[in-house]
């Protein structure tokens, strides 16, 4: 059986090489992430002319006759997908091609968003969504892409998936590594982990920055880079949210229908009919329509509701599935208060897209964007420093040439008495 200190060393080996590969893709992700928490705000400076005047006086129109309008706007080269209510002065429509009769291919367009004035449902403007192309109407929405996927399209979406999953362990691994290596003492031996001491050297500085920033920081961390697992690699958080919560995939069986027979009016009034139903039958309120979908590989509209069990403060995500063809009702989406797994995930949602406790908390989220970009540049520091001291330790006068070597061998050694926090390399 292997003893403590072998223990040690491999999980310190692990904790390096995980945290220098995530290092340049968790920058990126911090970076775009802090920037992100002031999405909303952020595209409202800089495109402007995708926003409505506010009209208190008049009511917004229904979603089935904006999407109707929408189609009118597009035809005959393109379709509209459905479509989404963002506050009181932004409607924006997906849009995708329509086959061609005459060659059978997709017709080429040039945007796949249409914004829609909410009260009149006149254009707005169009855009292909993250194109940089188009110019700064794209920016935010090029952010988006980069933080969600690199920009790499499907294979960005793996990549940090797979980084998602390496940073949910890592997070344990970075914790157990700045425990002490004996429980006697434990409260004195592990309270300088918690310290930065401010009047060291460089490298003193950039460990316990590392160190005491992944301690404090902990619980974030780790509610991010999990929820990143749940957005990028569903799969592997519904196995092991069901394993340890009762939670339902909120999405029916798949059930390919191209063309439904509803149409939106119908879909829209059959679904508003079905979340009644299901608010007086379970005790919820049901307080704004938000969006309204078709999706040809479940064969269902999506209508979304902003309702009393949402945890967002900004969009609701109580939803009905309606099949298509019948307006039978083939999912549920509470939010809270249904299954424990459920009302997690919720939550994990509206953290991760600073969704909650208002302007604070948005604040907190692009800080913390930073800090997990120095989070990961001082653990490469750390790695190149005691890199050059393995080095410069294997010279034959390299201690007396370089006494910083030996003492960041010595005292920081792999495994030892000071062994790197969390997402250190």
């Amino acid at each position: 059986m292997p003893d403590a200190g072998a223990v040690r060393r491999f999980f310190v080996w692990i904790h390096r090489w995980a945290g220098l590969i995530m290092a340049m893709f968790l920058i990126v992700v911090g970076l775009t992430g802090s920037l992100l928490a002031f999405n909303a705000e952020l595209e409202r400076l800089i495109s402007p002319q995708l926003y409505a005047q506010p009209r208190p006086d008049t009511a917004p129109l229904d979603l089935a006759t904006l999407a109707e309008r929408a189609e009118a706007l597009v035809a005959p080269s393109a379709r509209i997908a459905g479509l989404s209510r963002f506050g009181t002065d932004q409607v924006v429509a997906a849009v995708s091609p329509r086959s061609d009769p005459a060659t059978q291919k997709p017709y080429e367009i040039s945007f796949d968003q249409l914004f829609l004035d909410p009260y009149a449902g006149t254009e707005l403007g169009r855009r292909m969504n993250g194109d940089l192309s188009q110019g700064l109407i794209n920016l935010m929405p090029f952010i988006y892409d980069l933080h969600w996927r690199l920009a790499l399209g499907t294979a960005g979406f793996w990549i940090l998936g797979l980084l998602a999953v390496a940073w949910t362990i890592d997070c344990f691994i970075g914790f157990y590594l700045t425990l002490p290596r004996t429980t006697s003492g434990f409260w004195r031996r592990w309270m300088p982990a918690w310290l930065i001491k401010r009047k060291a050297g460089a490298f003193r500085l950039n460990f316990d920055l590392h160190r005491a920033g992944g301690l404090w920081l902990w619980p974030m961390l780790f509610i991010f880079a999990w929820s990143s697992v749940m957005m990028d690699m569903r799969p592997v958080y519904e196995w092991v949210t069901s394993a340890l919560f009762n939670y339902r995939s909120p999405l029916p069986e798949p059930h390919m229908v191209t063309t439904p027979n509803l149409g939106w009016r119908d879909a829209e009034g059959k679904g508003a009919r079905l979340i009644e139903e299901q608010a007086a039958l379970k005790g919820f309120r049901v307080e704004r329509e938000e969006s309204l979908f078709y999706n040809e590989q479940f064969g269902v509209y999506f209508l979304s509701f902003r309702s009393s069990l949402d945890v967002g403060e900004r969009s609701g995500a109580t939803y009905v599935a309606l099949d298509g063809d019948t307006g039978q009702l083939r999912a549920l989406e509470l939010p809270s208060g249904e299954r424990s797994g459920n009302t997690i995930t919720s939550w994990l949602y509206a953290l991760h897209m600073a969704n909650v406790f208002g302007l604070p908390y948005r604040i907190f989220v692009c800080v913390l964007g930073l800090l997990i970009v120095m989070l990961s540049v001082t653990g490469v520091y750390i790695w190149w420093k005691k890199r050059r001291a393995r080095q410069f330790s294997r010279t034959p006068r390299g201690r007396l040439t370089c006494p910083e070597a030996a003492e960041t061998l010595s005292r920081f050694g792999d495994g030892g008495r000071d062994a790197p926090g969390p997402n250190s390399a």
